[in-house]
């Protein structure tokens, strides 16, 4: 299997991005590898902190790397939104391939101090890990929102994010660019979707020469996905949409065997729905 970085170097060749999807349980993991194996292409498993301290960072890694190593599919672990270096030095001693040190929050000139430091000390740890740090306002929490924030003041421009990857020496940026974390309750129903801004993706692509990640993935506009890939997207991360299929698909599961009470014959629903949205999202991503 192919170090990431060169996963991801390929991707960026071919014009193709690579699905990044967050799982918090073991079925939707299995739902990913399934797509995975399916389309024969990479895929990056996420774990974010709450995500890891539900799962256990050594449990995920282990589990990761069990399904990686049955089939030889290539399959990698990012320890996705970590925000102190005690939880990313762990996550790099137990395997994980990324780590996205997100300091986001602070004022710019503290981020590039501290996640530089960090840069660092991971690097020490493991020469091979990659760093993605992330700059401008993209809110938070992968859930569903009833109103969008105003995110417009703190969009990443492409001087910052020059200055920031050359002060910090990442591997992986991740801009500000119209797209928001979590989704709101008209896109979930299919009223609406997310845009993004793609003049400014291909700026920062143009300023920086580096790895860009697209986060808050779920529900985007298909059309704008293609079209900033090709701006220079390498990387697409997708979360709440995995949550809405889950809580879907469970409900739904429940409600047809309301008296079932064995696990393995509700939850493989579960799966299916999480195989099904991760194929059609690596489907487009990989421009299949």
């Amino acid at each position: 299997m192919k170090a990431l970085l060169a996963t991801y170097q390929d991707a960026e060749k071919k014009k193709i991005a690579v699905g990044h999807f967050n799982i918090s349980d073991l079925w939707t993991l299995k739902g990913v590898v399934a797509a995975a194996k399916d389309l024969q292409v990479p895929v990056v498993v996420g774990a974010s902190e709450g995500e890891r301290q539900f799962l256990g960072d050594r449990q995920i890694s282990a589990l990761v790397a069990s399904f990686r190593d049955s089939d030889g599919s290539p399959l990698y672990l990012n320890a996705d939104h970590t925000h102190s270096l005690e939880s990313a030095v762990a996550a790099a001693k137990v395997g994980f391939d990324s780590i996205v040190f997100d300091l986001s929050a602070l004022p710019i000139e503290e981020n590039i101090r501290k996640t530089k430091a960090v840069v660092e000390i991971l690097k020490g740890i493991n020469p091979s890990i990659l760093v993605e740090g992330e700059i401008g306002d993209i809110g938070t929490g992968s859930q569903i929102h009833d109103a969008a924030p105003d995110l417009t003041r703190g969009l990443t421009t492409p001087e910052q994010a020059k200055a920031f990857v050359e002060a910090t020496g990442i591997d992986i940026l991740a801009p500000a660019v119209g797209n928001m974390h979590g989704m709101l309750r008209s896109m979930v129903q299919g009223k609406t979707r997310k845009h993004l801004d793609i003049e400014r993706i291909a700026a920062i692509k143009q300023a920086t020469g580096t790895l860009l990640t697209l986060h808050g993935g779920s529900g985007t506009d298909d059309v704008d996905f293609v079209r900033a890939i090709d701006a220079g997207v390498n990387i697409v991360h997708v979360n709440t949409g995995l949550r809405v299929a889950w809580r879907r698909s469970l409900d739904e599961a429940l409600s047809a065997m309301p008296d079932e009470v064995v696990p393995y014959k509700i939850l493989p629903a579960v799966v299916e729905a999480t195989r099904r949205l991760v194929t059609s999202r690596l489907k487009l991503f990989n421009k299949l």
